[in-house]
């Protein structure tokens, strides 16, 4: 698991558009709410508006959450990130470990959305991809610190379970951070199972 580097194993980088994250395509509105946004980079999948592959199909699909002026934003995100999965085809889950794959998606979304609201000022916005069988979230926030697990790690305290939790659950993880702009962009890789 790495905290320094900015990209994952066979990441190309960053996505052409700059340092926001803006895709070539444009956004496509979504039901997700105020600020949400479907980005489709791949054809859908028959007979599902704005759906992408199955778990283990190919095109890239993205989506984007701005939580600008919201409230509540880990239901928020897990809504939103909820609703990425069904269209994905990661929901409904046919199998335990299909709905293991997609509860732990979930539960890395609140625990990044969480960590910006407990250590950065809130999050400004969740990007959520999914390419092949790999599901890569990003939460963009304007703090200054470097998350990191906390250790040593005393599972029976408290608190501070929340990179712990992100770096057992995910493939890999990281920061980006862009020179010149203020806060951080923390990503996590999940999976789908075999």
């Amino acid at each position: 698991m790495s905290t320094t580097r900015p990209y994952s194993p066979g990441d190309r980088g960053p996505e052409p558009g700059g340092a926001s994250g803006a895709s070539a395509s444009a956004p496509v509105p979504s039901s997700g709410g105020p600020g949400a946004s479907a980005v489709p980079s791949a054809p859908a999948v028959p007979g599902a508006p704005g759906a992408a592959s199955a778990p283990g199909g190919g095109g890239r699909q993205a989506r984007r959450l701005s939580f600008e002026d919201a409230s509540g934003v880990v239901p928020l995100a897990r809504d939103f990130t909820r609703e990425a999965l069904y269209a994905w085809g990661w929901l409904p889950s046919a199998t335990a470990d299909q709905r293991a794959a997609a509860e732990d998606v979930l539960l890395v979304v609140s625990e990044l959305v969480t960590n910006a609201c407990l250590h950065a000022e809130g999050p400004d916005e969740l990007r959520i991809t999914c390419e092949k069988k790999v599901i890569r979230l990003e939460v963009s926030d304007r703090g200054t610190g470097q998350p990191a697990p906390r250790t040593p790690h005393r599972a029976g305290r408290p608190g501070g379970h929340g990179m712990f939790i992100v770096q057992r659950l995910c493939l890999d993880w990281g920061v980006v951070r862009t020179p010149g702009v203020a806060g951080k962009r923390v990503w996590a890789e999940l999976g789908a199972p075999a």
